[in-house]
């Protein structure tokens, strides 16, 4: 029975590249009581992070900081009958990112010792210092002489992903390596963590629930190898490998499943009641597919700093592997459904490198600049900083298809999908003395859309269909010009909801199943899904210009890749 309204609320939790949002909703509709967000202070720092390196590196006391202000100024938003009112919690990361653990499965950076060492740190998603590991694991995988076990990883495995992490971390720091009894998820540390199951004197690394979400799609776990890959392939890797699979279990588990109650410290510390029932953890784009509507057939497009690109399906009787993607799991997005993901490991982030890099001036001359005050200083900084790309969208949104001659290349962080290769780069041609800054960026805008192209035609190549597409995220609902020159290049109409929360909603509608108020997750959806607030449309004869622009993008990518192999 459908709950009634105001009498039950869930907390969704979204652990975002860089904040973390708490969100309470009422399960009867899924509108908003309350909400908060809070930057990771150290990140916002820069610190353990060099972007030449390709490093990116998380200390674990950023996600517990933000967790407490987070779930306390939501609670307060939310009113003083909030926290007697919440039935579920649930809570999304991103991913893959993974951490070296003590026996205790106490993240080693949280230990005096390891405070200020990378590799003892979150490897967040972007990192992408394991290249040569994730080349080892693709040559192994087709060389060792047993099953390949990348097959549902899209046939490539990424340096974004778990075992290529590992294997960085017990290369780069040896006292790391000395101490690591296991590495967790980020999605799966919090969990375990609420629910009172790791640090000293607790049930330890045995009752942690792993996520099939993260480990299916990251760490090569699929039912019919019968759990991870087998010791003799992971030994050939890296010799500390078999003991940190004998560490994981062998068993994964859906997010409509708990992960355990919310224990006595938490609730103390959250200012919750005890007891409450906390859903396992999930990658952020998955349950924001949920929160955008995901049902079979429909792609739904996260679109942000990077992209992920998730479609569901009825299971088949006979599984066929799809290549070049982020792999396929059963239940890794809706229970009991297949779910597929791609993505591009640069969108947004390509638009802020470039954001940055007219920013030059204000960075390097503005502090210069004599009888300026500091506030003046400040006040052109930020106004011209937030002024920037509105300014860049409103010169480039009229210019026609083709008309520049400029045709860019989005693989500015590496390539994600289809087939895996972080060593690419990205590229611009077409250049002249009358390129000017609106045409440069549009030609990076629409570079970005051929990527998202290149990852439909991939699916409908290997047999999956796409008959529609909903984009959520913060590039889906703020820039109407982005959307619309995705539109023309797809060919396809793009379906907005209308939430900011979307990942967080979907985080919402995994505890209320948890908490026993739904059945399952189309139950929740049919109930707590915001409506659709608008519907890109392809224009015909941009569509029909972008075709051919599509090849073009085609053959560049063509010849950059030749050129780094």
């Amino acid at each position: 029975m459908k709950p009634e309204k105001g009498q039950a609320w869930v907390l969704g939790l979204d652990y975002g590249t860089d904040s973390c949002r708490a969100v309470i909703m009422d399960a009867a509709d899924g509108s908003e009581a309350g909400s908060a967000v809070m930057a990771y202070p150290r990140w916002a720092k820069g610190l353990y992070c060099d972007s030449a390196a390709n490093r990116f590196r998380q200390h674990p006391q950023d996600y517990l900081d933000t967790l407490e202000g987070c779930v306390r100024g939501a609670l307060k938003q939310a009113g003083p009958e909030a926290a007697a009112r919440i039935k579920g919690i649930a809570m999304d990361t991103t991913g893959s990112t993974p951490c070296a653990v003590d026996r205790d499965g106490v993240p080693l950076a949280l230990k005096p010792e390891f405070t200020e060492k990378p590799a003892a740190m979150f490897f967040l998603w972007k990192d992408h210092t394991a290249l040569a590991e994730a080349q080892h694991i693709n040559e192994h995988a087709r060389s060792w002489g047993g099953i390949d076990f990348t097959v549902y990883e899209g046939g490539i495995y990424s340096s974004e992903w778990f075992w290529a992490k590992v294997m960085r971390a017990l290369s780069e720091d040896a006292t790391v390596a000395a101490v690591a009894h296991s590495f967790l998820e980020h999605c799966d540390w919090m969990p375990a963590l609420l629910t009172g199951l790791i640090g000293p004197g607790k049930p330890g690394l045995a009752a942690v629930r792993r996520s099939r979400c993260a480990m299916g799609h990251k760490a090569m776990w699929h039912a019919g190898f019968g759990g991870y890959p087998a010791d003799g392939f992971l030994a050939g890797l890296h010799p500390g490998l078999p003991a940190i699979k004998a560490s994981l279990g062998t068993q994964t588990w859906t997010s409509d499943q708990a992960a355990g109650l919310l224990s006595a410290e938490w609730a103390a510390r959250l200012g919750l009641p005890a007891g409450i029932p906390v859903a396992v953890g999930a990658y952020d784009a998955h349950m924001g597919a949920v929160g955008g509507g995901a049902r079979p057939g429909w792609m739904v497009k996260v679109m942000g700093t990077s992209t992920c690109d998730m479609i569901v399906g009825p299971r088949p009787a006979t599984e066929t592997a799809v290549k070049g993607i982020c792999g396929q799991v059963n239940g890794s997005i809706v229970p009991d459904m297949l779910g597929y993901e791609a993505g591009q490991s640069a969108f947004g982030d390509v638009y802020a490198w470039f954001k940055q890099l007219l920013s030059w001036p204000l960075e390097a001359l503005l502090p210069g600049i004599e009888g300026l005050s500091p506030e003046t200083r400040s006040l052109i900084f930020e106004t011209l900083s937030d002024r920037l790309i509105p300014a860049l969208e409103a010169a480039a949104k009229d210019l026609v298809p083709g008309q520049t001659g400029i045709l860019a290349l989005d693989w500015l962080n590496g390539r994600r999908t289809p087939d895996a290769d972080q060593r690419l780069k990205g590229a611009i041609m077409g250049l002249s003395l009358g390129s000017d800054a609106p045409r440069i960026y549009r030609a990076l805008v629409e570079a970005t859309a051929y990527g998202s192209r290149a990852i439909i035609e991939r699916f409908r190549e290997e047999g999956v269909p796409v008959k529609g597409i909903i984009a959520i995220g913060g590039v889906a609902r703020k820039s109407p010009m982005v959307m619309q020159i995705v539109a023309d290049v797809l060919g396809m109409p793009i379906a907005v909801p209308a939430s900011d929360q979307a990942v967080a909603m979907g985080a919402a509608m995994f505890a209320a199943v948890v908490a026993g108020l739904y059945p399952d997750i189309p139950a929740a959806q049919a109930s707590m899904s915001a409506p659709l607030e608008t519907e890109y449309k392809p224009e015909p004869g941009r569509s029909k210009v972008y075709d051919r622009l599509y090849k073009e993008y085609l053959v560049l990518g063509s010849f950059v890749e030749s050129r780094t192999k």
